[in-house]
């Protein structure tokens, strides 16, 4: 009399969700009628999210008192794991009519179930009897009238373990156990991983182990930089993420990175190669532009080829009031129109060894060009 069927592959999205989609076929919706209220037909378990979950029709109502001429529809939860949340959503289409529009719906919100209390989510006053009785009339051409689909579009979330390897690696960089190679930016050191730095930075892999590179390098000077921008930068290269923000818990401080420490880290994130980081930035600045960033942020998209960027200050710039008063902040000529043009730095020396055993890392001169115009 009845049937089920299940979608053949749940979908898994990156949020931890898990949907999947369950089909309980009725054949003959006149034969259910009579069953009496509070009685039911069943689908069989579908298993979803690593929880077991069943459709089930109330032909006649779910309760004397509130059936008022209604079949009712439910998912029942039958697990025993206690506080799952899952979005429901239940339909009811004719089996040989499967695209027109439902002769019910009920799309319920986030629901949490537990096996203390009677889990069942749904409807009573799902859908019309009259209706029903009327659509399964036999009809000429119509040899599935009254043969009904209860389907169930479920969502369940999962919460997964909290991820352990990004604070391992936090922490072998916080203590430096294993490290093989030391950073030397202005007057601080930082002990690194080269394995590492290699494996997240095309930059790094050919500097440490390209072809010029040498096996026993262990110190390198990194010039061209700030020290607290290259730690930021190192902390992503670990964790995939940045550093909280000195003064982030402060009543008094604003909290979060000012406009131009991540203009800085931008440009350190394109001297590595560092694509997802770069655009990081980005999506950061474009929250901080104002009348006296634009003109900075504006020149450094220019530089770095971040289109991004570039429209959120030039969609900032379309008002001509804030133009104006753009156009009459100081240093925009400096910033703006210089950076705009090409410039030629000569007698850069690339790779020169410095004192000491240490490999000396300088930036392109385009990088270098950026960083005179963007420094502190």
């Amino acid at each position: 009399m009845a049937s089920s069927s299940t979608s053949p592959e749940p979908e898994t999205t990156s949020t931890r969700c898990i949907t999947a989609t369950l089909d309980f076929e009725m054949a003959n919706y006149l034969e259910l009628r009579g069953m009496g209220v509070g009685n039911f037909v069943c689908s069989r378990t579908f298993r979803v999210g690593g929880y077991d979950w069943e459709i089930r029709f109330y032909p006649d109502g779910w309760k004397e008192n509130n059936c008022h001429g209604k079949a009712a529809c439910f998912l029942c939860y039958l697990s025993e794991a206690k506080d799952v949340r899952a979005r429901v959503k239940l339909s009811l289409l004719e089996k040989d009519r499967p695209d027109d529009a439902p002769i019910a719906s009920f799309d319920a919100t986030e629901h949490v179930f537990s096996p203390d209390r009677s889990e069942i989510w749904g409807h009573t006053d799902f859908a019309s009897k009259y209706e029903l009785k009327s659509l399964s009339r036999p009809l000429p051409g119509r040899p599935d009238a009254g043969c009904f689909t209860a389907r169930c579009v479920l969502t369940v979330r999962k919460d997964s373990p909290p991820l352990e390897l990004l604070g391992h690696l936090e922490r072998m960089l916080g203590e430096g156990a294993g490290a093989d190679v030391t950073f030397r930016v202005g007057r601080r050191r930082f002990p690194a991983h080269r394995a590492l730095l290699a494996a997240r930075s095309p930059v790094f892999r050919a500097q440490l182990f390209g072809a010029m590179a040498e096996k026993d390098m262990a110190r390198v000077k990194v010039v061209d930089m700030d020290p607290g921008i290259f730690g930021m930068m190192l902390h992503y290269l670990y964790t995939d993420s940045l550093p909280a923000p000195c003064g982030a818990g402060d009543e008094e401080g604003g909290g979060g990175y000012s406009a131009a420490e991540m203009q800085h880290l931008l440009v350190a994130a394109d001297r590595y190669g560092l694509e997802r980081l770069k655009l990081m930035c980005e999506e950061e600045l474009c929250e901080k532009i104002d009348v006296e960033t634009v003109a900075t942020t504006l020149a450094l998209a220019n530089q770095h080829r971040c289109k991004l960027l570039k429209d959120a200050c030039l969609v900032f710039m379309s008002s001509p009031e804030v133009l104006g008063v753009v156009l009459e902040a100081e240093g925009f000529r400096e910033h703006f129109l210089t950076t705009c043009r090409p410039l030629t730095l000569e007698g850069r020396d690339k790779g020169k060894k410095a004192s000491g055993g240490e490999e000396e890392i300088g930036q392109s001169p385009k990088v270098k060009r950026i960083r005179t115009k963007y420094q502190d």
